[in-house]
């Protein structure tokens, strides 16, 4: 008395129509794994090399902004001279940057 009859709608139609509703919610995920995930995958790519290829005497910036000169380099850990006589230990990720040779004067 109430309630009114529901009457279904045709299987075709519903079904193209929940498809139709997805693309949206899949196109926003293709754009930011373009924009977003596949550049920050090849930023740590970069690094990752660039980590494994330290060696004695690269010239280097660090997280904190120290530039010095690698005079060791351990599994995990980098020496770095910062003056004439001064070397400070640091975290291989702590690497951020690795300068062109003779950039540095004076060390």
């Amino acid at each position: 008395m109430f309630i009114s009859n529901a009457y279904a709608q045709a299987a075709g139609a519903a079904s193209e129509s929940s498809l139709l509703s997805f693309l949206p919610i899949v196109l926003m995920f293709v754009v930011l794994y373009f924009v977003m995930i596949r550049p920050q995958m090849k930023r740590q790519k970069e690094q990752k090399s660039m980590m494994d290829a330290l060696a004695k005497n690269d010239e280097v910036i660090t997280a904190g902004g120290i530039v010095g000169k690698v005079t060791k380099v351990a599994d995990a850990f980098v020496t770095v001279e910062v003056a004439n006589g001064v070397e400070m230990q640091f975290q291989k990720s702590a690497v951020t940057t690795l300068l062109p040779k003779g950039t540095i004067k004076g060390l």
